[in-house]
């Protein structure tokens, strides 16, 4: 008998760096679940014999049950889970609304949390490990004047706090907990940032593209023995000024 082709999770995945997960874990002969609020209507991603496309709001638990179950029905097991489904948007602190706050808290947190729990308890039950790899943002531990994203980065710093909280819970399981933090990325979210702008983010004037991001996530995912790590894609900007 062959090895079991492992599976993976990947949420926000219809487009950009999610789409470019979903491609570079079926690349590595996994089978993926993809899901974003209008998965089916991608137009990067398409369903396949190793491919199932959830549609929904991954913030809602019952969509994160429906991913899970999709998960274990059309391939068995769960092996990996990327943390991709965020939302970010800038505005003075103090513009900031109850329901913009209840939106970022919505997809950002409870996105991760409803479907990283049932994921936990899918590796506890399998009992052969896993890898969880979150998408969190350098800017949460490095704030840039002008850039007035404080509430997003509210949620994105909780994100890396249980990160590795996470990790040191679940190590002795084998459940690897990482995170990847990039800087500013080409993706759509940035079609309409200028490109002197997009640059001026990064100290090496260079933004990362969504395969410098992928290849950090397959990175974490085929790690063995890394598990809670922050690792930073962003040029530099996680450490100093420019």
């Amino acid at each position: 008998m062959g090895v079991p082709q492992k599976t993976a999770i990947v949420t926000g995945a219809s487009q950009g760096i999610g789409a470019g997960l979903v491609k570079a874990f079926a690349e590595r002969g996994f089978n993926v679940v993809a899901n974003s609020r209008q998965m089916t209507q991608s137009t990067e991603i398409a369903a396949s014999d190793h491919v199932a496309l959830v549609d929904g709001h991954i913030g809602d638990p019952a969509i994160a049950a429906y991913v899970v179950e999709t998960a274990l029905s059309r391939f068995k097991s769960i092996d990996a889970l990327v943390n991709n489904a965020g939302i970010f948007f800038t505005k003075p602190f103090t513009d900031y609304t109850a329901e913009d706050f209840k939106s970022l808290v919505s997809t950002n947190v409870e996105g991760f949390f409803y479907l990283t729990q049932m994921v936990i308890k899918q590796m506890l039950a399998q009992k052969t490990g896993g890898s969880i790899v979150t998408i969190t943002a350098a800017l949460a531990r490095n704030p840039i004047r002008g850039v007035t994203a404080a509430v997003p980065m509210f949620t994105k710093g909780g994100l890396e706090t249980i990160t590795q909280h996470l990790a040191m819970e679940y190590a002795k399981d084998g459940i690897r907990v990482n995170a990847v933090a990039p800087g500013v990325v080409l993706t759509p979210m940035h079609r309409d940032t200028p490109k002197d702008e997009m640059e001026s983010l990064s100290p090496m004037g260079r933004p990362s593209t969504v395969k410098d991001i992928t290849d950090a996530v397959m990175y974490l995912t085929n790690a063995a023995t890394v598990t809670g790590d922050i690792l930073s894609v962003d040029g530099g900007a996680h450490f100093g000024r420019w």
